[in-house]
């Protein structure tokens, strides 16, 4: 038996939880998708093409995406 090192918890294998694992997974790849995001759409050459909506969605995330650059 172990303590998982995500969720600490015990666990009945000698390795991390499968659920565990795999929700980190999710949060990375979401994360990385967020920070990514402006990006990929090249908001640079395109931008009167984006709808009011999504210029918002797109400003939002940069402005997380720079929080969290800050608070790093």
């Amino acid at each position: 038996m172990k303590i998982c090192s995500i969720c600490h918890k015990i666990s009945a294998t000698e390795k991390d939880h499968t659920d565990c694992i795999q929700k980190r997974s999710i949060e990375i790849e979401n994360q990385d998708f967020k920070n990514n995001i402006a990006e990929k759409l090249n908001l640079s050459k395109n931008n009167q093409d984006l709808g009011v909506e999504v210029k918002a969605i797109l400003e939002h995330l940069t402005r997380e995406k720079d929080q969290e650059d800050t608070s790093s």
